[in-house]
C-alpha cells in the first residue's frame, strides 16, 4: 500500500521531533510519499523582511512578496533539509515542488468570497512521474508550491496537496493518507492531549465545527481528510509525528 504522509509545520520547526519523525518515516514499508508544510518558518522570515502575514480560516493570504518567501522556504530551505536528512538515513529521497515535471497543476483561487492572492487549488497530478520515481526506488518529498502551467507559481495548502496526491494515486494502487502534526489526533479539548476523538464522519465534523471544537488550521485538514475518503482513498488518519516515529498510525480515523 502506498502511504502519502503529510508532516506539519510545528514538527518541521522542531529539530528533535523532525529527526524522530524522519527516522520512522524512513522505516515505513512499501512505497511512500512525503508532503511537508512549514508555515511558521515562512512567517518568521516574512516578519524579518517586514512582510505582514495574513491568515483567513487557517489559510495564508499570498501577495507577490509573500509568494517569494514561501517559495524560498518551502521549495528551498525546508524541502532540501528534509531530503538531505532522509538521504543520510538511507532513504532515496527526491525533493520536488508542484512545478517540477508539472507534478501538480493548479488553478488560481477566485477572488470571491476571499481574495487569497497567489493561492492555488490543485486540478491535475502527474501520476506518471510519481510512478516512475517509485519504480526506481525513490521517495518523493513534495513542497506545497504548485504551478498554473502558464508560468506562475502558486502557494497551495499542504494538506490539500497531500489529499490531491493521494486521490490521484488511488485508482492506481491502494493508498493510505496520514496527516501528522504535534498532537495525538483531533482533540476535543486542545489543553488535554488525551482527549483524542477516535473517529470523525461528515456528521461528526459538522457538529465539531458548529460547536467550535475544531477551528483554524484543523478545518482544512479535516475537510481534506473527508474528501479523500469520499474520493476512494482507502484509509485516512490524523495522528502525531511520534506515532509514525514508533511505527504506529493511531489517532483520529476518518470515515464516511
Amino acid at each position: 500500500m502506498l502511504k502519502v504522509v503529510k508532516i506539519g509545520g510545528n514538527v518541521v520547526d522542531n529539530p528533535v521531533k523532525l529527526a524522530g519523525f524522519l527516522e520512522g518515516f524512513h522505516r515505513l514499508d512499501g512505497p511512500k510519499i512525503l508532503v511537508h508544510g512549514g508555515g511558521k518558518v515562512a512567517s518568521a522570515l516574512a516578519e524579518t523582511l517586514g512582510i505582514e502575514t495574513v491568515m483567513v480560516s487557517g489559510r495564508r493570504v499570498t501577495d507577490e512578496r509573500t509568494l517569494e518567501v514561501v517559495t524560498m522556504v518551502y521549495a528551498g530551505l525546508i524541502n532540501k533539509n528534509i531530503v538531505n536528512k532522509l538521504n543520510a538515513a538511507g532513504c532515496r529521497a527526491v525533493g520536488l515542488s508542484g512545478a517540477d515535471g508539472m507534478l501538480i497543476r493548479s488553478d488560481r483561487r477566485p477572488a470571491e468570497p476571499v481574495d487569497y492572492g497567489f493561492v492555488g487549488d490543485p486540478v491535475e497530478v502527474n501520476t506518471g512521474l510519481l510512478e516512475l520515481l517509485a519504480a526506481g526506488g525513490f521517495t518523493p518529498v513534495i513542497a506545497p508550491i504548485t504551478t498554473d502551467g502558464r508560468g506562475s507559481l502558486l502557494n497551495t495548502n499542504a494538506d490539500t496537496v497531500a489529499r490531491t496526491v493521494a486521490v490521484a494515486m488511488a485508482p492506481l494502487m491502494p493508498v493510505e493518507l496520514v496527516y501528522c502534526f504535534e498532537k495525538k489526533g483531533v482533540l476535543r479539548d486542545v489543553d488535554d492531549e488525551d482527549s483524542v476523538i477516535r473517529s470523525v464522519t461528515p456528521a461528526v465534523f459538522e457538529q465539531l465545527k458548529s460547536d467550535g471544537t475544531v477551528s483554524q488550521g484543523m478545518l482544512p485538514k479535516l475537510e481534506n481528510a473527508l474528501s479523500a475518503v469520499a474520493a476512494g482513498v482507502r484509509g485516512v488518519v490524523i495522528c502525531s509525528s511520534d506515532a509514525v516515529a514508533t511505527g504506529r498510525t493511531d489517532g483520529t480515523r476518518i470515515s464516511e
